[in-house]
């Protein structure tokens, strides 16, 4: 019997860890989708600086920021064009 006493030891500590890594992964899968939240938190608040920074500043930005919102207003302009051009086609 002290054979199947160690065997049965055995399985119920082996499914004791198993449970408790189960657990583990479980609980760090879910940290890290809590952590993917937060980062998009940031994400859209980071977005809407930038855009409320352009409204406010986008004619006279800071130094740090002339080429970003440069680019922002040649990208406005360029999407005017192309909104034309589909008019155009169009025959609107």
């Amino acid at each position: 019997m002290d054979f199947f006493e160690k065997l049965g030891d055995t399985i119920t500590t082996k499914g004791k860890e198993v449970t408790g890594k189960a657990k583990d992964l479980a609980e760090i899968a879910n940290l890290k989708g809590q952590i993917g939240t937060c980062e998009d938190v940031i994400k859209k608040n980071y977005i809407e600086i930038g855009r409320l920074y352009y409204e406010n500043h986008g004619q006279e930005p800071d130094e740090d920021f002339d080429e970003f919102c440069r680019a922002i207003s040649n990208a406005k302009a360029g999407i005017e064009d192309l909104e034309e051009k589909i008019k155009q086609v169009k025959g609107i």
